[in-house]
């Protein structure tokens, strides 16, 4: 069965990677639309170099590592190997089509399922019943 071909409302991923900045801006949710019309931090304006230089370099794949959970994904980026921080470490994930438009931050947890053993010193009788699974 053939895998169905991506689009962004509407429009391919060679569609988006032709089209300028702000045709491709106009596609956007609003709230993303307004997070990059209000401009670019410095960390954005440096991610945005990174991004550029490792796509014009093509030596093989190359990971980007960032603390910039709020930047969205823009088409350039699809394929790029990205490591964001969670606040403990760098989790490395692949940049794919379907990823446009959305925050990095929103594909790298920054919790970690909580998993409790015994209960502490000083618990009372009736709280220090613990299950057996």
């Amino acid at each position: 069965m053939p895998r169905k071909k991506f689009t962004y409302r509407g429009k391919a991923l060679e569609e988006l990677s032709s089209m300028s900045f702000e045709e491709f801006l106009k596609l956007l949710p609003a709230r993303q639309r307004r997070s990059i019309s209000r401009g670019f931090s410095k960390r954005h304006k440096n991610l945005i170099e990174n991004i550029r230089g490792t796509a014009r370099s093509g030596k093989g794949k190359q990971v980007i590592r960032t603390h910039c959970r709020d930047f969205i994904v823009l088409p350039e980026m699809v394929g790029l190997e990205m490591e964001v921080y969670s606040g403990q470490v760098f989790q490395k994930f692949e940049v794919q089509p379907e990823m446009i438009g959305h925050y990095i931050g929103e594909f790298v947890q920054t919790r970690q399922k909580v998993s409790h053993s015994a209960p502490g010193v000083g618990a009372t009788k009736s709280s220090k019943y613990v299950p057996l699974k």
